[in-house]
């Protein structure tokens, strides 16, 4: 069940002194407290992801691709249906289709808590990385060994992995993407360097 925050709950932050607001993975903001938590500057703390070792960071993955990932997502979506809640969310043929779109739909599923973390699939894996990371809240990052992998979890905390079905084969894409979904976020200063980048998305979209 989404966590519902009202304008009652951004008043309690604030009249404890506090200057943020932690909230889980899924939630709704009432129009009220977002107006409220913009014009006195909260910032929003998600506690999303930081789970306990040895358990599985994500449960249910949204996926998507262009027209040039289909057959690889396809690939994807059957390695990981057994231990994974998946929603495809499209394309669904090799007719051509705008990345833009797709990227959108799997990064507002996860913005919203619908799905724990998103996997996209197009040519070279940096389009769809650009129009994701446009979502607030949005961490998508182009992967291309396990490393990056790796790294983009432990030290960004990424919830939306990119590869690219033409820059990258199949095993080596079925490799990165067990990697990434099997590490876990580190933490520690790594939570500092985020916040920082939290702050600057929130100085945004507050002009």
């Amino acid at each position: 069940m989404k966590q519902l925050i009202t304008e009652k709950d951004v008043l309690d932050v604030i009249k404890s002194g506090k200057n943020s607001l932690t909230v889980g993975g899924s939630y709704i903001i009432t129009p009220a407290a977002r107006d409220l938590i913009i014009r006195k500057k909260i910032e929003i703390v998600s506690n999303r992801n930081q789970s306990a070792p040895g358990k599985k960071s994500f449960e249910k993955i949204a996926v998507g691709s262009d027209h040039t990932g289909v057959k690889v997502k396809k690939i994807l979506v059957e390695l990981l249906k057994d231990r994974y809640s998946i929603e495809d969310v499209g394309a669904f043929t090799e007719d051509s289709v705008d990345y833009p779109d797709i990227a959108l739909k799997v990064a507002n599923k996860v913005n919203s808590g619908e799905a724990d973390c998103g996997i996209l699939i197009d040519a070279t894996g940096i389009p769809s990385a650009i129009a994701a990371n446009k979502i607030p809240g949005i961490r998508a990052a182009t992967c291309y060994n396990e490393f990056s992998a790796r790294s983009s979890r432990e030290h960004n905390n990424s919830n939306i992995i990119v590869v690219g079905a033409r820059a990258l084969g199949e095993e080596t894409i079925k490799s990165i993407v067990k990697v990434w979904l099997e590490s876990e976020f580190l933490g520690e200063r790594h939570q500092r360097r985020l916040d920082k980048i939290t702050a600057i998305e929130n100085s945004i979209l507050k002009k």
